[in-house]
């Protein structure tokens, strides 16, 4: 039996409102090292940061420039944040005058050679992840390891999916129940998911430099101050010039069942790559990459959303899920916000609520490749042309605009948000979605609009008119006092983790080539 959003919310508003008051959040935000002349940053990982290996809050992501910082899950938005910001605000004191850059993609880079590839030191885990990178540096080219962006880890409450099972009359096990609904928010998050783009996208501009090497055909404009812009981009970083991997078109990972993605992400690890068996593995006694196939490890699996679960210590993210199901989801199509100091604003968050909760209810028959491609041809779409006039997409075979589309899927999302804002005494969540669905009538209010006005109006180059922001944030970030964390505890959670990356290096026992072979062994 189907049941409509209008069904749903209002059996939730009836009898399970607490249920769906008990979500949790976590953000992964990523920024590029600069320094004040708002030029790529050559240090590497400071001490007084802790151990990138082990810090459970802060780390390094692709390059060693490109830092990390990990929010604790929480129940509350404004934990969440001013989680973030505290974490943010001892790592700005312990830089040594770097700063960070507020863009999605990167400041000038001159040279490739000034990407460093992230170091975690000399374990056998440690080199196995900067091995990664070298590949991927091998694969994709280094600027693509300084590219940044915000991941946003969800989880429903137990109680929210105790509630939709008695709502929807379902008798399946709980775990089986709750994966099957993690899938089906994830077909339905690609069947909408143009939306996070055109509302979010932050990155319709970039400095030339990132192009060095790099064959496009894209028709870019150029800004008076020498940035290049496509006229109605919303997100380049999402686009084929971002992070993505054209040689995983060949791979048909299904998103019907748990069984069908591990299975497929499985197969992936294991499916020789002919380009990049031609880089080599093990040249002239050093690991060019970890090895040749199309995924070197499952998290080279490039998606705007992926089934999660916390694995334990060696565990592969698959085996973790074939094992105990779906936890949470990880949406990982979000630019960094340049408006704001923590790259993602507390109404994106709201907004996300929304949405990842339409995608949850709303219902969500499987998928066929042919149909899947349909809704990645649509992201694609609204990521170089979102703006553009009478742009259209397809819906079930239907053409649609924006306006006409958008104004159908936040007709059902204002109900939810309803729901939200009964759920949790406010009426926060129907402002932001009615703000948001300005932006599906009026495109001039999105902020890749925005950025390229400013950059077109002010005469400024992207680093300039950047670093107008670093300044802001920073003073910010000086007058801000601790609210969650405190600097004692940084200290002290540094120290430790330096011992614990130290005890991890003492205990390894087998050679490096012994224990890769023991890892794709498992």
């Amino acid at each position: 039996m189907t049941f409509s959003i209008l069904d749903l919310t209002k059996a939730f508003s009836e009898k399970h409102l607490s249920a769906i008051a008990g979500a949790q959040r976590g953000i992964e935000r990523e920024t590029l090292r600069i320094r004040p002349n708002g030029k790529l940053s050559s240090q590497g990982h400071n001490k007084a940061l802790g151990s990138a290996l082990t810090h459970e809050y802060i780390t390094t992501d692709y390059s060693e420039s490109l830092l990390e910082f990990i929010t604790p899950v929480s129940p509350s938005i404004d934990e969440t944040l001013n989680q973030l910001k505290d974490i943010q605000k001892f790592t700005l004191d312990n830089i040594e005058g770097d700063n960070f850059w507020p863009m999605s993609m990167p400041c000038a880079v001159v040279e490739q050679d000034e990407v460093m590839l992230a170091q975690y030191g000399s374990s056998n885990i440690g080199k196995m992840k900067t091995i990664y990178r070298q590949g991927l540096k091998n694969r994709y080219g280094s600027m693509m390891q300084v590219i940044a962006g915000i991941h946003f880890n969800f989880s429903f409450s137990s109680e929210f999916f105790e509630s939709l099972q008695t709502i929807t009359g379902d008798t399946q096990q709980k775990q089986d129940f709750i994966s099957d609904r993690y899938f089906s928010l994830i077909r339905n998050y690609k069947r909408y998911g143009w939306l996070i783009p055109y509302l979010f996208g932050s990155s319709p501009a970039l400095c030339p430099s990132f192009l060095q090497g790099k064959p496009q055909s894209l028709p870019f404009k150029k800004a008076p101050a020498g940035c290049l812009y496509l006229e109605h981009a919303t997100s380049l970083r999402m686009s084929d010039l971002g992070y993505t991997n054209s040689s995983q078109s060949e791979l048909h990972i299904c998103n019907n069942h748990i069984d069908d993605y591990v299975e497929g992400v499985q197969k992936a690890i294991n499916l020789p790559s002919a380009e990049f068996a031609k880089i080599g593995v093990k040249v002239d006694g050093e690991y060019q990459q970890l090895n040749s196939n199309i995924l070197q490890i499952e998290n080279e699996l490039y998606a705007p959303i992926r089934p999660k679960r916390v694995a334990k210590s060696g565990q592969k993210p698959s085996d973790a899920l074939k094992e105990g199901g779906v936890e949470y989801i990880e949406v990982r199509a979000m630019d960094i916000n340049p408006f704001v100091s923590t790259g993602i604003s507390k109404e994106q968050m709201y907004f996300l609520d929304v949405f990842i909760t339409l995608c949850m209810l709303k219902d969500s028959p499987t998928v066929s490749p042919e149909q899947k491609q349909v809704f990645t041809d649509n992201t694609n779409l609204v990521i170089l042309e979102g703006r553009k006039p009478q742009l259209t997409l397809i819906d079930a075979g239907q053409e649609k605009t924006i306006p006409q589309w958008g104004n159908e899927i936040f007709a059902e999302m204002k109900l939810i948000a309803d729901l939200y804002d009964k759920a949790y005494e406010t009426t926060q969540y129907s402002t932001v979605v009615e703000a948001e669905l300005n932006k599906i009538n009026d495109p001039t209010l999105t902020p890749s609009a925005r950025i390229i006005d400013e950059l077109l109006t002010t005469g400024k180059g992207i680093v300039t008119w950047s670093m107008d922001y670093v300044k802001q944030y920073n003073k910010e970030a000086k007058e801000y006092d601790y609210q969650v964390f405190n600097e004692d505890l940084f200290i002290e959670l540094a120290k430790k983790s330096l011992v614990k990356q130290q005890n991890i290096e003492t205990a390894d026992t087998k050679s490096f080539d012994e224990f890769l072979a023991e890892y794709f062994e498992k």
